[in-house]
């Protein structure tokens, strides 16, 4: 394929696909594992690739009007925690003049994502809420199909269709042809009553039953819904202030704590780095207080990252509250950070947004706030910088530095939370990680209570119009009895 099609490719692909092993991977689950029908695909998709210039997609080339309408965005997450890519079908109309760059919005969007969560898979939610015959584009709704099946290899998850016009059924049996079998089983047409199946209400707006008051806006984009400033010290009411004060303390002289026992190991630690940097590996562990799990570390180019993936939360039950970031500067410059939540009101962070000293490392202690659990969907994002020698480390420089920062030179780093729920040991939960389930939350659990209660609320009207058509028969046999008694009575009475 290379020596027929080199000029047809763009060689930054080429380059990728002979270095990236998860990418080829990827091509290959989609296809099975058939080589000859792996190669076909990436053919197609490489050509079309440098036909749409996927590589170059940015703000500045695409029509400021199709980010400003809404139509497409990146928002939110499922149950299973995959990211959601909306599609607002009442923005969208046909216009063939417009319809490449509507393309190319959908390839940036998918680009973009990818580039920044290493092709981690997508939900496509299609919201058809107040749409109608006008909205119906089968050439672009081909289009996105498309990108999933042939150009973004092993991308999607499912396909959620929130409230589908019955005008538009017709239309839909096409697309169905298009996705082929297997993918027509990742199509859930839903409505208000059991989109919740497949997305939490907290990431739903309100028309489609949810409670998430996000609402789109450009500039800037939508930045994975991360919010900023994350207070260090978070959202105190005044049910829990006294408590929450007492937390603060606590949390407090736990901070010094482990500040004084990382200054008393830094030296050793600094002289340990430097005999055994050569052998340095991946499975570098980490073990903050109450660790449930020997932690991975994240390797960046500013800074290594401790867990690397993901931050380990006990219940209500099992009452672990709090979770440890270690970070530490390999570089020669003072590095800036900070972090932002998907649920700030859930977390205090602290520091959420400080700096950190050559090749020293600092502890970022992530607590829940209140009566609050964490949940599956949410996410943490770790921005990093470096800074002047001569700029200054406090709260105004810091601020000053983060609006002029140009954000080719940040690292970005995003960590997901894991929940433990288990009655065992946690001895046990050490030295056998399988134990570690992911736990329901208690808005989990309620969505489906309360999906429960519909169905059971469903099944009681079916009952009651059984009964009622019941009755109603009892009443006609009873009638049509009486009737063929009268008449046999009339019958006798004339023969008399």
């Amino acid at each position: 394929y290379f020596l027929d099609k080199s000029d047809k490719y763009d060689s930054r692909d080429v380059e990728r696909l002979q270095q990236d092993d998860k990418w080829v991977e990827n091509y290959l689950i989609w296809r099975h594992d058939v080589v000859d029908d792996t190669l076909k695909m990436i053919d197609e998709s490489f050509q079309w690739r440098k036909e749409y210039t996927v590589n170059d997609l940015s703000e500045s080339v695409l029509p400021k009007w199709l980010f400003e309408i809404g139509a497409l965005f990146l928002h939110g997450y499922d149950k299973e925690g995959y990211k959601l890519f909306w599609f607002k079908v009442k923005h969208h109309t046909r216009d063939p003049k417009q319809q490449l760059d509507k393309k190319k919005l959908v390839a940036f969007w998918l680009e973009h994502y990818a580039k920044r969560d290493h092709g981690k898979p997508l939900t496509v939610v299609f919201d058809m809420a107040e749409t109608g015959i006008s909205h119906i584009d089968l050439d672009f709704v081909r289009f996105i199909v498309n990108c999933f099946t042939d150009y973004y290899p092993n991308f999607l998850t499912k396909i959620v269709i929130f409230e589908m016009p019955w005008i538009m059924n017709a239309a839909f049996k096409i697309v169905k042809g298009w996705l082929g079998p297997e993918a027509v089983s990742m199509l859930k047409f839903t409505n208000k009553s059991d989109v919740q199946e497949y997305i939490s209400g907290e990431y739903l707006p309100p028309h489609m039953g949810g409670t998430d008051s996000f609402k789109y806006s450009y500039p800037p984009l939508v930045d994975d819904d991360f919010q900023t400033p994350l207070c260090e010290n978070g959202p105190i009411t005044s049910e829990d202030e006294h408590e929450s004060k007492e937390e603060m303390d606590a949390d407090t002289k736990e901070t010094g704590e482990l500040n004084e026992t990382q200054n008393l190991n830094q030296k050793k630690m600094n002289s340990i780095e430097q005999i055994s940097k050569s052998e340095e590996t991946d499975k570098t562990e980490v073990k903050p207080k109450n660790a449930k799990k020997a932690l991975t570390t994240f390797k960046g180019p500013l800074l290594h990252i401790s867990p690397a993936e993901e931050l380990y939360f006990g219940s209500k039950e099992t009452g672990e509250k709090k979770c440890l970031i270690v970070l530490t500067n390999v570089t020669k410059n003072v590095v800036a950070f900070k972090v932002r939540t998907t649920a700030p009101e859930k977390y205090r962070v602290k520091p959420s947004n400080s700096s950190c000293e050559p090749g020293t490392s600092l502890d970022i202690i992530v607590s829940l706030h209140g009566g609050f659990a964490a949940s599956l969907q949410d996410r943490f994002l770790i921005m990093a910088a470096e800074m002047d020698q001569s700029s200054g480390a406090g709260v105004p420089e810091l601020t000053q530095f983060w609006k002029e920062v140009p954000r080719t030179k940040v690292m970005e780093h995003r960590l997901r939370c894991h929940v433990i729920e288990s009655s065992k040991p946690s001895s046990l939960t050490l030295k056998d990680n399988a134990f570690n389930i992911p736990a329901k939350t208690n808005e989990d659990l309620h969505i489906q209570l309360t999906h429960l209660l519909q169905i059971n609320k469903r099944l009681e009207e079916q009952m009651n119009r059984c009964l009622w058509f019941q009755q109603l028969s009892v009443v006609l046999s009873l009638l049509s009895v009486t009737v063929a008694a009268f008449c046999f009575y009339l019958a006798n009475a004339q023969r008399s």
